[in-house]
């Protein structure tokens, strides 16, 4: 399913709200897999933590919030699109 754009960045809700990219839709399953790496690195922070693994678990703990702070991004534009849309 691609996106037909004429500015690179654009909304649709036919199968399902996405957002466009380029060619490249960010759909519901993009914005789940990235939930999900991000609980992995935090469950790989607290554990290095827990064995006492300080650089490790920084570096994890980093990279889980900054795919965390890309996936609410996501979110908040897609929910108030979607709420545009609709209106």
């Amino acid at each position: 399913m691609g996106c037909q754009t004429a500015k690179n960045v654009s909304f649709s809700t036919g199968q399902g709200f996405f957002l466009c990219i380029g060619n490249d839709p960010v759909t519901l399953n993009t914005l789940k897999t990235m939930l999900r790496w991000t609980l992995i690195f935090l469950v790989i922070a607290l554990v290095a933590a827990l064995f006492g693994f300080g650089g490790i678990a920084a570096g994890a703990a980093s990279i889980a919030k900054v795919i965390f702070y890309i996936f609410l991004i996501a979110l908040v534009v897609s929910l108030v699109m979607g709420m545009l849309r609709r209106a």
